[in-house]
């Protein structure tokens, strides 16, 4: 299933049915009077989140939703029926955005929750309801209120407790698939992830989830690259993990790049709590070793952890760091969720 986490929609509320003028006709009854009935209310547009989707690429094979109006009234004080409603059913994390991709109108965190994006028009009333001791035979009914159309903008941000961040080639999919039982694409260049990636890991018995999305570079705020396009998914995050290549020659340099785009793209992503690893020290040598991580502790102004995805070194002190940042609540939910027994051992 191909990942799409924006998508533009186009949705219209269904009108109300018009009210009924109707008179009461039947023998052996002396006086008449108005019988007509209300019309019913149109069908709203609603969205809800539900368990099971991480993807909104559904909303990329249809885009408008149209809710049926309601039924006029009738004679005999019969009142139309209301139209039904139309559920659009999105990933838990989704950003409802009105049509200027800015303001937003509700973020569906949780599984069940609902919100009501276009309300149906109301039904008229019919005669019947304008009879008055003056005025017995009302001629009169009013029409159903007109439904809402309007354009919104679907957009996804992934849920998960813990995010990778990193240039590309990195060795954030390598960390990922090392520790977890996800399969993303791995390649010795660089982009080779193009969409995110989740992944549960676990470490002295809990779990959480870590995201992984694609590498920066220099300039992605202003669309270089991948752009900035896949940060959205790290915002929920409760910590980042930051990924420095060993290998490159530049690793203070590469620090810094990701530090001054997350500052770039806003918002309180670059307060987030870090930890940042000096990654792939299986392909160094002691002397190459010491000498990327002094070049980083001058940037860092601490020094960084060490691990290698590959060899798997220091990748269990690398997760307990991550581990240490995230609530007991949020890997408490994260188990009852998942069923999952609190003394379970982890197995990597």
């Amino acid at each position: 299933m191909k990942f799409l986490d924006l998508a533009k929609v186009y949705i219209r509320s269904g009108g109300g049915g018009g009210g009924c003028i109707s008179f009461r006709r039947e023998k052996f009854i002396e006086y008449g009077g108005p019988d007509g009935g209300d019309g019913g209310d149109g069908g709203d547009v609603v969205a809800e989140a539900v368990d099971g989707l991480n993807t909104l690429i559904d909303f990329r094979y249809q885009q408008h939703f149209f809710a049926k109006n309601g039924q006029p009234g009738q004679g005999s004080q019969r009142t139309g029926r209301d139209g039904p409603d139309v559920v659009l059913r999105v990933p838990v994390g989704t950003e409802i955005l009105d049509e200027d991709e800015e303001t937003v109108i509700a973020d569906l965190t949780e599984v069940g929750q609902r919100v009501v994006l276009a309300r149906g028009g109301n039904g008229g009333f019919g005669n019947l309801h304008f009879k008055t001791s003056t005025n017995q035979a009302p001629r009169r009914a009013n029409p159903g209120q007109p439904g809402v159309e309007r354009t919104l903008w679907l957009r996804l941000k992934l849920i998960a407790d813990a995010g990778l961040l990193g240039l590309p080639n990195a060795g954030k999919s390598t960390f990922l698939a090392a520790t977890s039982n996800a399969r993303p694409k791995i390649a010795d260049y660089p982009f080779t992830t193009l969409h995110p990636n989740l992944g549960v890991v676990g470490v002295d018995n809990a779990e959480f989830v870590i995201a992984d999305i694609p590498g920066l570079i220099e300039g992605a705020h202003e669309g270089r690259g991948l752009g900035d396009m896949f940060l959205g998914h790290v915002e929920r995050c409760a910590v980042l993990l930051h990924l420095v290549d060993g290998t490159s020659e530049t690793v203070a340099e590469d620090y810094r790049t990701i530090i001054g785009e997350l500052e770039a793209y806003g918002g309180e992503l670059a307060d987030k709590p870090r930890v940042t690893a000096l990654n792939k020290i299986d392909a160094l040598s002691d002397e190459e070793r010491e000498e990327r991580v002094a070049e980083l502790t001058e940037a860092l102004g601490h020094a960084p952890m060490l691990m290698s995805g590959v060899s798997r070194e220091g990748v269990t002190d690398v997760l307990r760091a991550v581990r240490a940042q995230i609530s007991e609540d949020r890997l408490r939910r994260k188990r009852a969720e998942d069923g999952e027994e609190e003394d379970a051992p982890w197995r990597p």
